[in-house]
């Protein structure tokens, strides 16, 4: 849960990085940037605030921010019926991105937090700077950390169905609550 406090703060200081991206944003839209803390109650540490200017049944465009060293943690998009899962190909625009990935265990610059190692099983590692892209193919697990600055990047999918996302923490909870302070 976040504390409703908590929101505006974290939506100002997104757009203002987004704007040190280079990225027009209006003023209108900083309020309608989302602030996720995955139900971990730790914004600082866990969570991410997602821009999303498109979001139709076939595809989606986002700008996402991670403040410094937070976690986005670790997902996958799964399979939902006939369609084989969200194919999402994100690139970065400002910052560093530390992107974790399935495969051998490379993990140098980043770390994963004492009390969540079981749930980041992702630990193939990868570092991210401005005008690199890749792209996760549907069912791929995977979750980001921000650099020293935090880092911008663009998020194009195939499909927006973030709540069915799945998580290894069963910690997690997708819809962000918002608690009164």
């Amino acid at each position: 849960m976040i504390k409703r406090s908590e929101i505006v703060p974290a939506q100002k200081r997104a757009a203002d990085m987004i704007r040190k991206a280079g990225i027009v944003i209006r003023d209108t839209e900083v309020e309608s940037i989302a602030v996720a803390d995955f139900g971990l109650s730790n914004l600082s540490r866990f969570g991410a605030q997602i821009l999303t200017w498109v979001e139709t049944a076939r595809y989606g465009v986002k700008v996402i921010v991670l403040f410094p060293h937070q976690i986005l943690p670790e997902h996958w998009h799964p399979r939902v019926g006939d369609d084989p899962g969200k194919e999402e190909t994100i690139r970065m625009a400002w910052g560093i991105l530390y992107q974790y990935v399935e495969g051998s265990d490379t993990i140098q610059l980043g770390s994963i937090p004492k009390e969540k190692e079981t749930v980041f099983t992702a630990r193939h590692e990868m570092v991210l700077h401005p005008g690199e892209q890749f792209t996760f193919s549907p069912g791929a697990k995977h979750w980001f950390l921000g650099g020293e600055e935090g880092a911008v990047l663009y998020s194009f999918s195939s499909v927006v169905r973030d709540t069915l996302d799945g998580f290894t923490d069963p910690e997690i909870v997708r819809v962000t609550q918002i608690i009164e302070d």
